[in-house]
């Protein structure tokens, strides 16, 4: 296979174009994925009667194990060979959606989703560390907008051929559909994809990776079982404070050896740090985005699966646009401004959709989704290419793992703690008076299945008060969204490199230490 040295050799290789549509599909799978389950789900809880916390672990055991193993993942991708753990990835990938689609209860899903996170973590990191070998700083901007566009791809066509399968065929089929998307993209890396690695990287440390797994996990079992437990009950505090032990045994051991799996080094370079500090909360906002929409599309407005996929697409434009324009923006007013404005974007769309009623119909949510599509795209593109343009060629990998464990770290959260709050005001507002007590309580777990009592017991008042609390917790998380963007925004206005700092990280001579690290062809 080629090797690959230097980006002044690769940018005048033309297989670098080829290489990418082998990244470009691989991400495919993962995106495909990420809200193909969504959209599955209000179907998954009424065939298998799942609450709205196990609708939750559906969503959050594949992210939690992402999250997780990225950055063992990007150090086993640096040591033996990035293209063949990107392989290994779509494979585990492939066989945990295999498991899924024969899964019989709920937990045989959960278990499977968990499985095809560690296939995920393979994946992801090292599609995006193979960029700054690849590319130049003159292409990488647009080689990064082109992966975010394919992962983002998967965003309104996992829904649509989702809701079309959920229309023809059991629910399962949603899980079997990847194994044709995984094995394409397994070809696409055999046949494509130079060879990379970096054998002086750091290995990989089993302890601060068990730290990393139970810490998450920790906090995301807390995060999602507090509002049916109650945030004081004991075990909610107890895991709390494990993950607050662990996350912080896993910062002490990690800042005494001496090439960390956690790459405290990166974290203090402020462009590095802020930028992925802006990727990570347009992450908590979109998670928690996408995993309250799909149910107000099916619940509340009635739509079929394939519907709601379809009305997904708004998304999609706006992030069209944004990818598009992300560059030439860039390269006219700077990343800082085009970031804190594409935060500023997504703050608008957010609080403008908290703002939806019961009777506000779909075009109104059109409208803020196409918003969120453009503030979506002008934020987490610029940010992504700041952080990855600060790394040195031979920290590719654990950087790019780190960049990415802390999204997904966002994203997590965004659905466990986005996902808990809606749960909780739902419950509260749902008037169940009337009902008998295994009625109510079934009816307070989601509002599909508020829905399902409501047809059996034939009261339109269930459903009329079902719908109404679910738009107020979903107007409630949607304006801590926005909130939250606007935060982003300010911060990253204050705190982000400006233009010419941004223009030092990105020239080939910045990152000094990258001169040290080798790339070695295989």
């Amino acid at each position: 296979m080629a090797t690959v040295t230097h980006p002044d050799e690769t940018r005048r290789d033309p297989r670098r174009w080829w290489a990418l549509g082998a990244l470009v599909a691989s991400m495919l799978t993962l995106g495909f994925d990420m809200t193909i389950l969504n959209v599955a789900l209000p179907t998954m809880a009424g065939d298998l009667g799942a609450t709205t916390g196990e609708q939750q672990w559906m969503a959050d055991a594949y992210v939690v194990v992402f999250a997780a193993l990225m950055l063992p993942a990007g150090l086993l991708g640096d040591r033996f060979g990035r293209r063949r753990m990107l392989i290994a990835g779509l494979g585990i990938f492939l066989v945990g959606s295999l498991a899924g689609a024969l899964a019989g209860n709920v937990d045989w899903v959960i278990a499977a989703r968990a499985f095809m996170g560690i296939g995920g973590a393979l994946v992801t990191p090292l599609a995006l560390s193979v960029l700054p070998s690849l590319f130049g700083p003159d292409e990488r901007t647009k080689a990064v907008g082109v992966i975010s566009a394919a992962s983002a791809l998967g965003l309104p066509l996992g829904p649509i051929i989702g809701g079309w399968l959920l229309n023809h065929f059991w629910w399962g089929s949603v899980f079997l559909v990847n194994v044709p998307m995984a094995a394409i993209g397994i070809a696409a890396c055999v046949f494509l994809l130079p060879e990379t690695r970096d054998p002086s990287s750091p290995k990989v440390d089993a302890l601060s990776t068990a730290l990393t797994a139970t810490g998450l996990g920790a906090l995301i079992y807390a995060i999602i079982e507090a509002p049916g437990r109650g945030w004081g009950d004991p075990l909610v505090l107890v895991m709390f404070a494990a993950a607050a032990i662990l996350i912080t045994a896993l910062v002490l051991r990690e800042r005494r050896v001496a090439r960390p799996m956690l790459d405290m080094e990166l974290l203090a370079q402020r462009g590095f740090l802020f930028n992925t500090l802006a990727a990570t909360l347009v992450m908590f906002v979109l998670s928690g985005l996408l995993f309250v929409l799909p149910q107000y599309l099916q619940a509340v407005l009635g739509h079929d699966a394939f519907g709601t996929g379809l009305r997904l697409l708004p998304l999609m434009g706006g992030l069209m646009i944004a990818a598009r324009g992300a560059q030439p923006v860039v390269a006219r007013f700077g990343p800082r401004a085009v970031v804190s404005a594409g935060l500023v974007v997504l703050a608008f769309a957010a609080l403008l959709g908290s703002r939806t009623t019961v009777d506000s119909g779909y075009g109104f949510t059109a409208l803020w989704l196409s918003i969120t599509g453009v503030g979506f795209g002008f934020s987490v593109v610029p940010a992504m290419d700041g952080a990855l343009g600060t790394l040195p060629r031979d920290r590719a990998g654990s950087g790019s793992g780190l960049l990415m464990t802390l999204r997904q770290v966002g994203a997590a959260i965004g659905i466990a703690l986005l996902g808990s709050l809606l749960a909780g005001i739902f419950r509260d507002r749902l008037d169940v008076g009337g009902l008998p007590a295994r009625a109510a309580d079934t009816a307070g777990d989601s509002v599909v299945a508020a829905h399902i009592v409501a047809e059996r017991a034939h009261s339109a008042h269930l459903a009329a008060s079902a719908n109404s609390a679910y738009v107020h917790g979903m107007s409630v998380v949607l304006l801590v969204c926005g909130i939250a963007a606007l935060v982003a925004a300010l911060l990253a206005g204050a705190l982000l490199p400006g233009t010419r700092a941004a223009a030092r990280n990105k020239s080939p001579e910045a990152p000094k230490m990258a001169t040290s690290g080798t790339d070695a062809g295989q």
